[in-house]
């Protein structure tokens, strides 16, 4: 009896949770990464967007005065952004094709945002268009004349606050210390203006796209959805 009162508790213990009969708990599954958070920029100032290893590279010529570019950006925000880049399987090259002083100063604003806020900033410039654009158009005719003896970078700031995007900005949370910044040194404005150029060099007009080193996706996301599945998009 004394034998079997000493044992017993092993025996159990054997059984009970840790011991070598006892279930193990299975490992919960990494969550799957969010690739729509990993920006970076080229050498040429482009964002890069998403998987650097994705099956699919996108390149999208846009211009933020661009009303069609506008009207792409909100149709494929979701099944795009939030769906094949967050995936993996498609990675996005912003190139901008600048057209006009307003769509210049929108472009060094995203861009001030760093690689961390441009894409948020780009959809919230895009979202709101059809209001800073026509301000933008409207104040750049009634002040352009005046501003001719200030330096560029001089007059794209006033156009920012004439079109109300620095507006946009701070309503976003951008200081005005780094507004000013955006428009302090010419570094950016030099490098937009070779990626417009160079843009301008191999396409007709915005949105523009490239898949896979082909030209191709029409103007539109249901034009160019199919050829980025075909491409190996999932």
């Amino acid at each position: 009896m004394r034998v079997f009162a000493i044992l017993a508790p092993l025996a159990i213990g054997a059984l009970a949770p840790g011991g070598a009969t006892a279930q193990q708990p299975k490992t919960k599954a990494a969550a799957p990464r969010d690739w729509s958070t990993h920006v970076v920029q080229a050498p040429s100032g482009a964002y890069l967007i998403g998987n650097p290893t994705a099956k699919v590279r996108l390149v999208e010529y846009l211009s933020y005065t661009c009303g069609h570019c506008a009207e792409f950006m909100a149709e494929a925000k979701l099944p795009l952004k939030n769906g094949y880049v967050r995936r993996g399987t498609v990675r996005i090259e912003v190139r901008h094709a600048v057209r006009d002083p307003i769509d210049m100063a929108a472009a060094l604003l995203a861009r001030c945002a760093g690689p961390g806020g441009f894409v948020s900033a780009t959809d919230a410039i895009f979202a709101e268009q059809r209001d800073w654009a026509r301000r933008g158009a409207a104040w750049w005719s009634a002040n352009a004349a005046a501003l001719q003896s200030e330096t560029r970078l001089m007059q794209l700031k006033a156009a920012a606050e004439g079109s109300g995007l620095s507006g946009l900005m701070r309503g976003r949370g951008m200081s005005d210390a780094t507004i000013d910044r955006c428009f302090a040194t010419p570094t950016d404005l030099n490098r937009l203006t070779a990626m417009a150029d160079a843009s301008w060099k191999v396409i007709r007009g915005t949105p523009t796209f490239v898949i896979n080193g082909k030209t191709g996706g029409g103007g539109h996301w249901e034009t160019l959805e199919p050829e980025l599945r075909a491409a190996g998009a999932r």
